[in-house]
């Protein structure tokens, strides 16, 4: 139960903060905070036996950072967890840490502290710039062939900048972060410069003092509240909790964006592997034991461990070439009229019994080999106080292959062991693909649900847990979030809705339009006809569609005025794109943006930016994608409707994302034009229709 201190201080900051902001307490907000506390109270509760979970939809403007965080933390405090707040992405992560929980603190007068938390992989490793620079010589300047995996020669333009981030990260006069570098910082370029916990030696590593990852690391320790992303407490629980952040038990957690955990669990779940990639990994970790062997450096120990490295190797060598015969012909059997298919997805996840059965063997052989390696790199780990920056590169590349390996066995394992009876199964695929060095295949693996990882990680072991969104219902019931989060039925639930006059502000429209998206080539025709016909060239439009496909074909057919004034999500990268559209905007130009799903969702064009949103189609998924076929499957054989239980919810939500590009601000107008009749015409396009803010409708 809440006490009166808790509610005092709960009470006081938020009153603080709209008095120092000089803003009226909001219904909605009120109401969110309110749910927050009552449901957080909970895990201090043992009489109630109620989860202490929060489920709360809260609509654009509510104001649910500082709900959430005004009624998290002094419960957090008072019950001596840490809070962690986890975002989906790392630029809210860095909203959070600079501005909403800066702004609590100081305009609310709240005592906390607070820190900001990433993945090992948004920081510069010292050591990998040391070797980056020295070329991987050794201290006599022999080249180390073992090493070229990691330390790849560079050319004169990226020694430079490597030397430039060497010197300013060992100078103290950059945190190492690859987000507050002042340059952007190409993602093949990065890659080089960071490390994995695979290959860092942790505090056996010279340059721990400096190492930017083990600093912020420790920053973590004292404070109240952490600011994470959902990838880094999906990564830190498949450590088993607490490795780097609070184990879940320690934890109050507050997801933020929360409809995309399931999703983002589901890939921390997911296994692909190309054959011949594997194949050129066991080679390279052939190579690695015997020039380890080979060194007169290695100790007798290690040269033990290493022993048994080359016919584990030669046996999987065999194993995957096994395996590519038979999925191989797996491939090809699912083609028409004897050409070989590009994807087969294997129908209810069930692996053929010879497949099972090679994968066994693959399983088996990347066990031992992952263990023959782990004990070599334990054995060049006693090295690495007296081995010099050599031993730290050995370290590392040993590091390297440990983690290809255990993908590899998590992979095949997936494709050897039979799925639970009752639970959703994964899904399992093969696909051919086509590399430089010819046609390969890959394998893949992938849960349809990660309810059953979400519900045992940390619904059962957190000591409470909110979890918000502007969009978390679809069809106007929590159902959809429930089923992929695997949520326990006495959360509480709630839906907060946004102070914006929808009716006032915004008109949703839907035409009269001859072609159903069912044509798609008379749709698409049509789609362009009214765009040169209706879109106004002079202000902002957003134009989102469902297919690349589509929206190439429609740009095609525009005319040459309408195309000019057309930013293409393909021609720029995200972020380019945004600010070309207002720098247009801003020089009183028009500016349309064609755009896909990544559009729909997460961009922020307040005011004149976005005076029109135009929506190709419904947003249904893909028909062909193998994760969402798998479960449509998975569905239907236990007596359920796909298309009413997934599809339509799933577009349903997608709809909300897309239609809430336009009111950004409660002073924001313009309209929405949906170029889909079915939401009049279908049944079910119906209840999509209702499910979305009560924009004023003309429905012609």
């Amino acid at each position: 139960m809440l006490n009166d201190d808790v509610k005092n201080a709960i009470q006081g900051a938020y009153r603080n903060w709209l008095n120092a902001r000089g803003l009226r307490p909001r219904s909605g907000q009120r109401a969110m905070i309110a749910q927050v506390a009552n449901a957080l109270a909970r895990s201090n509760d043992p009489d109630n036996g109620a989860s202490p979970i929060c489920v709360v939809e809260a609509g654009t403007g509510t104001g649910k950072t500082i709900a959430y965080a005004v009624a998290a933390i002094p419960i957090a405090q008072a019950l001596g967890k840490k809070l962690v707040i986890s975002t989906a992405t790392v630029a809210l992560q860095e909203q959070l840490f600079h501005r909403d929980l800066p702004d609590l603190k100081t305009a609310g007068a709240l005592d906390f502290s607070y820190a900001l938390a990433k993945g090992r992989g948004r920081y510069v490793c010292p050591a990998r710039l040391d070797s980056l620079l020295r070329g991987a010589r050794d201290e006599d300047g022999a080249q180390l062939a073992l090493v070229e995996q990691i330390v790849p020669g560079v050319n004169q333009e990226t020694r430079e900048l490597l030397r430039e981030l060497y010197t300013a990260v060992t100078d103290g006069s950059w945190a190492g972060d690859r987000d507050s570098w002042p340059a952007a910082l190409p993602d093949s370029r990065w890659a080089l410069m960071t490390t994995d916990h695979h290959q860092c030696s942790g505090r056996r590593c010279s340059y721990v003092s400096q190492c930017p990852f083990f600093t912020a690391r420790e920053g973590l320790d004292g404070v109240d509240c952490i600011v994470a992303n959902h990838d880094l407490v999906l990564a830190d629980l498949a450590l088993g909790g607490g490795a780097v952040l609070p184990a879940p038990e320690d934890a109050i957690y507050v997801f933020d964006e929360a409809h995309h955990l399931p999703d983002k669990a589901c890939n921390h779940l997911s296994f692909r592997a190309r054959l011949g990639l594997a194949r050129e990994h066991a080679e390279d970790c052939r190579r690695l034991a015997t020039e380890l062997m080979a060194e007169p450096r290695s100790s007798d120990a290690l040269r033990r461990r290493l022993a048994e490295v080359p016919a584990l190797c030669e046996e999987l060598d065999h194993g995957l070439s096994a395996a590519g015969r038979l999925l191989g012909a797996l491939l090809a059997g699912a083609g028409r009229k004897g050409d070989t298919a590009v994807e087969y997805r294997l129908p209810h996840g069930v692996v053929p019994a010879d497949v099972a059965a090679v994968a066994g063997t693959l399983h088996h052989a990347l066990r031992k080999l992952g263990d023959a390696l782990q004990g070599a790199e334990d054995e060049l780990s006693r090295q690495l106080d007296t081995g010099g920056a050599a031993a730290q590169d050995r370290y590392a590349v040993m590091g390297l292959s440990i983690g290809r390996v255990q993908r590899l066995e998590g992979l095949w394992r997936s494709w050897a062991e039979p799925d639970p009876a009752g639970e959703a199964p994964q899904a399992r695929w093969i696909r051919a693909s086509e590399q430089q060095s010819g046609a390969d295949l890959e394998v893949c693996a992938a849960p349809v649900l990660a309810a059953n990882v979400l519900r045992d990680s940390i619904w059962m072991r957190a000591a409470g847990a909110v979890l918000t969104s502007a969009t978390l219902t679809a069809l106007g019931k929590f159902d959809r979030i429930v089923l992929r989060a695997g949520l326990p039925a006495d959360c509480v639930f709630a839906t907060v809705p946004s102070p914006f006059d929808y009716r006032g502000r915004a008109c949703l429209a839907v035409p009269r339009l001859a072609a159903d998206p069912g044509d798609p080539e008379a749709h698409t025709r049509e789609v362009a006809d009214w765009l040169d016909a209706n879109l106004d060239r002079t202000e902002a439009s957003l134009v989102l569609f469902a297919s690349r496909k589509q929206m190439r074909e429609v740009y095609d057919r525009v005319s040459l005025g309408l195309r000019d004034r057309i930013l293409l999500q393909d021609h720029f990268a995200k972020q380019e794109l945004l600010r070309l559209h207002r720098e247009r905007v801003d020089a009183g130009e028009g500016s349309v943006i064609f755009g896909l799903a990544s559009f729909a969702e997460g961009i922020d064009l307040p005011g004149g930016y976005c005076m029109h949103v135009v929506i190709a189609k419904l947003p249904f998924a893909v028909p062909d994608d193998p994760v969402e076929a798998a479960l449509a499957e998975w569905v239907e054989s236990r007596g359920g409707n796909p298309f009413m239980e997934i599809s339509v919810p799933d577009a349903a939500l997608r709809l909300v994302q897309a239609s809430g590009r336009l009111l950004r601000t409660e002073e924001d107008t313009g309209r929405i034009t949906l170029l889909d009749r079915r939401v009049v015409t279908r049944q079910y396009g119906r209840r999509i229709l209702d499910s979305l803010p009560p924009f004023r409708r003309e429905v012609a």
